[in-house]
C-alpha cells in the first residue's frame, strides 16, 4: 500500500528504522566511499529513510527556533534560518565539498497590525476574503475601482488608456508575470491593484457549479516591491461584489488600508563545489532553504532535503562537468538570494555556467508532476534567446525518467515566475526544474492526468481552504504536510538528472 501524509508519525518512524536496518546501518550520509556513476547506482541510493531524516531534521532545527509567538521558524532573518544554514553546511563540509556561505544585505516590507478592506460600506475581513500579496506597498487608499480594457489582466500599457488616474485596478490574473501587471498599474497612475483569479468571474456569473472559497488565487509574489497596495481576491463573496457591481455599472468605492514597515538584515546563501569535474563547464543544482510563516517543511525542506542528499550520495563520484550545490535565502521574500548571486557573478563566473536545475516542494500529498521549462514563463520575452532551447536537455531528462517510471509528467511555468529558476533565466543561463505543487487549486485536468482530489494540494485534503504553504499564521506547513512516496520519487527523478547533465557534452564557447 502506498505510504501516504496520513500515517502516524510513529508508525512512519518505526518504517523507516527497519529501512535504515535493512540497508545495514547506512544513515543521511550513505557510504560516501561508492561512486555513484551510474543511473541505476545513483536513483537506487537515493532513499526515503535518509531523505525523511533530512526533513525531520529541519523540522527539529524550526522547533528549536520558535518565533514570538511560539510556532517553529526557518524564515529569512531568523535563528531557525541561520540554524538550517549551519546544517547545510557542515554536512556538505564533511562530505568533502569546498562549502562557502555566501552573505547579502537584505530588506523587505512586513505588514502590520490588520490589513482593512471596505466596499462601497462593506467589510470584508482579510485572509478570509482576500489576502495582502508579498511585496505589497502600504498605505491608505479610498478610490473606484476599475476594471482595464483588452483581456483585462493589464499586462500591457495599451489596456490601461482609459483608466481614471488614481481609481484602483481590478486585473484578472494570467498573461504575464504579476510584477509586469503591478508596473503597469503603476506607471498608469493606479492607486492600487486587485487582482482576481479567472473562475471568479465565471462563479459570479453563475457559469460554474462549484463556487470558490478560501485562496482560490493564491497569494501573489511579487519579486519587485511595490509602490503600491497589491491585493487579491480570495472569497466568492467578494468577487460577487466586485463583478456584480459592475456589471451593473456601479463602480465600488473601496477604502484600502496596509501598514508596513522596512526590515532589514544579513541574508545566507550556501554554496557547495564538487571537487570533480571541468570547473569551467559548471551545473548549478538548487533549492531554496528559507520558509515563509513557520517550518516551511513541504516549502522548501522537501527540496533542500532532496538536493541534500543527492549531493552526498556524489560526493565521491567523478562527473565530466563540475556540480555546484546552492541553497539560497530570501525566496520567498522576492528571489534574493538568487538574484544576489546572479547579478554578481563576474563574467568570467557566468561564462562557466552551462545549466541550473532548481528544485521547489518535492512532496506534495495531493501531487501534480510538473517540470519547469523557460518557454512557458511569463517573462519569457526578457530572457536572451538562448535560454529556452538551450533548455531542452534538462526539460527531456526529467520527461524521460518520469516515462522510465510510468508516471505523467507535464511541463510548466515555476510559480508565476516566482521561484529562483528565474534569476538564472534572466542571465542567460539555461534551465530546468521541478515542483509537486502547493496551496490551491488541484482542477478537473490535473486529477485526471495524476488523481487525487480536487482543491488544495496540501493541508486539509480534499478542501479549498488554501493548504498550508505561503498563509499567513497558519503555521501547518511542517512534516505531516509531506507525502513520503512522492518525496522518495522526485528526488530519484532529480538524482537522475542532475548525473545526465553532469556529464552533458555542453559547448565550450557559452
Amino acid at each position: 500500500m502506498r505510504l501516504t501524509r496520513f500515517l502516524s508519525l510513529v508508525t512512519l518512524g518505526k518504517i523507516l528504522a527497519i529501512a535504515i536496518a535493512a540497508n545495514g546501518g547506512v544513515g543521511t550520509n550513505g557510504d560516501q566511499t561508492l561512486s555513484r556513476n551510474t543511473p541505476e547506482k545513483l536513483v537506487a541510493a537515493i532513499q526515503l529513510p535518509a531523505l525523511w531524516q533530512h526533513l525531520s531534521d529541519f523540522q527539529t532545527i524550526a522547533d528549536e527556533h520558535p518565533d514570538s509567538s511560539g510556532h517553529g521558524n526557518r524564515d529569512t532573518g531568523t535563528a531557525g534560518y541561520r540554524a538550517s544554514v549551519d546544517y547545510v553546511a557542515n554536512m556538505m563540509k564533511q562530505a568533502g565539498y569546498k562549502v562557502t556561505i555566501q552573505s547579502y544585505p537584505y530588506g523587505m516590507t512586513e505588514v502590520m497590525d490588520v490589513p482593512q478592506l471596505t466596499v462601497s460600506g462593506r467589510h470584508y475581513p482579510v485572509e478570509q476574503d482576500w489576502v495582502v500579496a508579498r511585496l505589497s506597498g502600504g498605505g491608505v487608499v479610498t478610490a473606484p475601482i476599475h476594471r482595464v480594457t483588452g483581456s483585462g489582466t493589464g499586462s500591457s500599457a495599451e489596456e490601461f488608456a482609459t483608466f481614471p488616474s488614481g481609481a484602483i485596478a481590478l486585473l484578472q490574473r494570467g498573461g504575464c508575470a504579476y510584477d509586469i501587471q503591478v508596473a503597469n498599474a503603476e506607471q498608469a497612475g493606479a492607486s492600487a491593484v486587485i487582482l482576481f483569479d479567472p473562475s471568479a468571474e465565471h462563479a459570479a456569473r453563475g457559469k460554474r457549479d462549484r463556487s470558490i472559497d478560501g485562496s482560490q488565487l493564491q497569494i501573489p509574489r511579487l519579486t519587485r516591491q511595490a509602490k503600491i497596495l497589491v491585493v487579491a481576491v480570495a472569497s466568492t463573496a467578494l468577487a460577487n461584489d466586485l463583478l456584480g457591481r459592475i456589471d451593473a455599472d456601479e463602480p465600488p468605492v473601496a477604502t484600502l488600508e496596509i501598514h508596513t514597515q522596512i526590515k532589514s538584515g544579513v541574508d545566507y546563501n550556501v554554496i557547495a563545489d564538487s571537487p570533480f569535474g571541468d570547473p569551467d563547464r559548471v551545473v548549478i543544482v538548487d533549492a531554496h532553504l528559507d520558509s515563509i510563516y513557520g517550518a516551511g517543511i513541504l516549502d522548501n525542506a522537501s527540496g533542500s532535503s532532496t538536493i541534500l542528499e543527492i549531493a552526498l550520495q556524489m560526493a565521491k563520484t567523478p562527473t565530466r562537468n563540475q556540480l555546484r550545490y546552492v541553497w539560497f535565502g530570501g525566496e520567498e521574500i522576492g528571489l534574493l538570494g538568487s538574484a544576489y548571486y546572479t547579478k554578481n557573478l563576474t563574467p568570467a563566473e557566468r561564462g562557466r555556467i552551462a545549466f541550473d536545475i532548481d528544485v521547489d516542494v518535492t512532496a506534495t500529498p495531493n501531487f501534480d508532476y510538473l517540470v519547469a521549462d523557460p518557454k512557458f514563463a511569463f517573462n519569457v520575452k526578457r530572457f536572451p534567446a538562448n535560454v529556452v532551447p538551450e533548455s531542452e536537455p534538462g526539460n527531456q531528462s526529467f520527461a524521460n525518467y518520469f516515462a522510465s517510471r510510468g508516471v505523467p509528467s507535464r511541463s510548466a511555468p515555476f510559480g508565476n515566475d516566482g521561484t529562483d529558476s528565474n534569476s538564472f533565466s534572466l542571465i542567460g543561463i539555461p534551465n530546468t526544474g521541478i515542483l509537486t505543487q502547493q496551496d490551491c487549486c488541484k482542477g478537473p485536468q490535473e486529477v485526471a492526468i495524476w488523481g487525487g482530489f480536487l482543491g488544495n494540494y496540501e493541508g486539509k485534503i480534499p478542501s479549498f481552504d488554501g493548504g498550508c504553504v505561503d498563509r499567513p499564521h497558519h503555521y501547518c506547513d511542517n512534516l505531516y504536510n509531506n507525502d513520503p512516496t512522492v518525496l522518495e520519487l522526485v528526488s530519484q527523478a532529480t538524482a537522475y538528472v542532475t548525473l545526465q547533465l553532469a556529464n552533458h557534452p555542453f559547448a565550450a564557447d557559452k
